[in-house]
C-alpha cells in the first residue's frame, strides 16, 4: 500500500474514534448560579423558611451543588449585622440576593446600589412607602418581590380581637423599637381602634431580655389585650410572648406562627408559600429578567386561626362568629 494511502486511511480511522458515539450527545458544562441568602434572624428559627424557599427551587429545576449553590447570611436578630453581611454576598459576587423584611431589603439594596445584583425581597412591609421599589407593576431598580400592607394587618387583628371579646378597652401593641417603620404602623391603626372605641399603647421590646419589663409596664397600665407586630425579634421570642400573656391573662394576636406557639390568635399570610413563591422571583432573574420589570407581589389570602387550648386556659368564651372565620382551629 502506497504511503500517501495508508497515511489517509490513519486519519480517517482517528477521526472515527474520535467522534462520539452514535446516539450518545456530549454532556454540556453546567453553570452553577449562586444565591445569596441574608437573614436576619438565626438558622435555626428560620429554617422552616428557608426549607420552603428551597422547595420552591427544586420544583423549578434547581438543584443544590448541581446547578446552584446557595450562600447563607445571617444576622442573628442583630440588625446592625445586615449592611456587612449584605456585603459579603456583594465580594462573593453572587447572581442575586434573598432577604426579607424591612431590614434585609434595606440593606441589600445599599449593598447593590453600585454593582445591580438583583435583589428578591419576600415578608416586607409597605415597599412602595418605604422607598424600597417605586411602584408595585414597575419597581424599578434592581429589587422587586412581595410586600404586604401592615396597616391592615394590624388594624384586622384589633377587629379580631374585639369580635372575639367585646369587652376589651385596652390594647396593649408590642413592637420592636429598632424597626423603624414599627411606629408609624401604630399611627396608621389609630383610626380601626377608634372606630373600634378602643385605645392603643405601645410597648418596646427587642428581645428576651426586655420582655419582661414590657409585660410588667402592660399590667400597670391594666391592659385588656395584646396584639404583636411583625418583628425577626419577637418571631424568635413568640413562645416566651404567648407565656407571658397567658399568665397575664391577656387575649393576644399576631400572624399565623403565633397562634401555633400558643398564643391565643394568629392572622396574616402564609409566610412558608411566600418563601417558596420568592423561587419563582430568582428563577425569572436567572433566566434572563430584570427585577426592575416583575411586578412586585401582594399576598391574596390570609389565614385565620384559633388556638382554642389557650381560650379555655384564659376562660374565654370566644363568639361563635369568630370560630366561623377560622381557618384553623389549634385543639
Amino acid at each position: 500500500m502506497h504511503r500517501a494511502r495508508r497515511r489517509q486511511l490513519l486519519i480517517a480511522a482517528g477521526a472515527l474514534l474520535a467522534a462520539p458515539l452514535p446516539g450518545l450527545s456530549q454532556q454540556p458544562v453546567t453553570t452553577v448560579r449562586r444565591i445569596g441568602f441574608l437573614g436576619l434572624s438565626t438558622p435555626t428559627a428560620w429554617a422552616p423558611r428557608v426549607d420552603a424557599f428551597r422547595a420552591g427551587l427544586r420544583e423549578l429545576g434547581y438543584v443544590e451543588g448541581k446547578n446552584i449553590a446557595i450562600e447563607y447570611r445571617f444576622a442573628e436578630g442583630q440588625y446592625e449585622r445586615l449592611p456587612e453581611l449584605a456585603a459579603e454576598l456583594v465580594r462573593l459576587k453572587v447572581d442575586v440576593i434573598v432577604t426579607h423584611a424591612g431590614p434585609g431589603a434595606t440593606a441589600a439594596k445599599q449593598a447593590t446600589a453600585t454593582n445591580s445584583i438583583p435583589v428578591v425581597m419576600t415578608n416586607v412591609g409597605d415597599a412602595v412607602g418605604t422607598g424600597l421599589v417605586a411602584s408595585l407593576a414597575r419597581p424599578g431598580g434592581n429589587i422587586t418581590g412581595d410586600t404586604f400592607f401592615v396597616p391592615e394587618l394590624v388594624a384586622k387583628r384589633l377587629e379580631i380581637l374585639k369580635e372575639a371579646v367585646p369587652r376589651l378597652r385596652r390594647i396593649a401593641v408590642l413592637a420592636n423599637p429598632d424597626n423603624p417603620a414599627n411606629a408609624t404602623y401604630v399611627k396608621e391603626t389609630e383610626v380601626t381602634a377608634k372606630a373600634l372605641n378602643v385605645t392603643l399603647q405601645q410597648f418596646d421590646a427587642r428581645g428576651t431580655d426586655e420582655l419582661d419589663s414590657a409585660f410588667a409596664a402592660m399590667a400597670a397600665k391594666n391592659i385588656d389585650a395584646l396584639s404583636v407586630v411583625e418583628d425577626v425579634k419577637l418571631i424568635a421570642n413568640f413562645k416566651r410572648i404567648a407565656e407571658l400573656a397567658a399568665m397575664q391573662r391577656l387575649p393576644s394576636i399576631s400572624f399565623i406562627e403565633y397562634a401555633d406557639a400558643g398564643g391565643l390568635f394568629g392572622y396574616g399570610a402564609n409566610y412558608l408559600a411566600l418563601y417558596r413563591r420568592a423561587a419563582v422571583f430568582v428563577d425569572k432573574i436567572l433566566k434572563g429578567a430584570k427585577p426592575g420589570d416583575i411586578p412586585v407581589e401582594r399576598p391574596t389570602t390570609f389565614e385565620f386561626v384559633i388556638n382554642t387550648k389557650t381560650a379555655k386556659a384564659l376562660g374565654i368564651a370566644i363568639a361563635s362568629a369568630t370560630y366561623l372565620r377560622a381557618d384553623r382551629v389549634i385543639e
